[in-house]
């Protein structure tokens, strides 16, 4: 039992840790004073994914590979609703990439990407539409891939910010980490438009979203 209890403790140690690190990855990228993540396009997205530190090597030994958390606006386009842990695992991103370990940046763009989030599991550029994101402050995303992708990606590796392309790479539901947050294994259908209570660890993660985009853009 002491043992049980034990590991329930550091698992959700871990998850509030993790919670941090993707919060910590938001407010980074969007200070930054150059090539940061353009703020017309994040007013338009309807959902965010980050995943810090992914690894590549966990992926090369066929193991998970990342895990981090998705985020939709409220229904009303106001604030920010409950997290639900996601995982990506496979994929040749890890290749391409270059490096051991890579934070990821997901804009879900539309209403068909959201219906994306809320399955099982889905592969970005299978089921998915996505594209590398534009760069730059002020940029707008002017080209038929950006305009027409359900998802636009980004990825940081040692301070390098570039749009990056995660085709064949699968985003699946984290169960045993929404447990860890909610007391149950619950789905990202079944968190992320319920109006469920954040965990307390969440919310440095809501509020440096509502900081940087309070509401979606018409």
């Amino acid at each position: 039992m002491g043992a049980t209890l034990l590991a329930a403790e550091d698992d959700t140690r871990k998850t509030g840790e993790r919670l941090n690190d993707a919060a910590s990855l938001f407010g980074e990228i969007m200070t930054a004073p150059d090539r940061g993540l353009p703020q017309r396009v994040l007013d338009r997205a309807s959902c965010v994914v980050l995943v810090p530190g992914m690894k590549k090597g966990a992926f090369m030994v066929g193991g998970k590979f990342g895990r981090g958390y998705s985020i939709c606006r409220a229904a009303n386009g106001q604030g920010w609703g409950p997290p639900a842990a996601v995982r990506i695992e496979g994929g040749s991103f890890g290749l391409q990439i270059g490096f051991s370990s890579s934070d990821v940046i997901l804009l879900v763009m539309n209403e068909r990407g959201m219906k994306r989030l809320n399955e099982s599991k889905f592969t970005l550029g299978g089921e998915a539409t996505v594209a590398a994101g534009p760069l730059g402050r002020d940029a707008t995303a002017q080209t038929d891939a950006m305009m027409t992708a359900e998802i636009l990606s980004w990825s940081r590796s040692k301070g390098l910010f570039a749009g990056a392309s995660l085709d064949g790479a699968t985003l699946r539901n984290d169960l045993d980490e929404n447990r860890n947050m909610y007391g149950q294994p619950w789905t990202a259908r079944e968190i992320l438009h319920s109006g469920a209570t954040p965990p307390a660890a969440a919310r440095k993660l809501l509020d440096a979203l509502a900081k940087f985009s309070p509401k979606k853009a018409s």
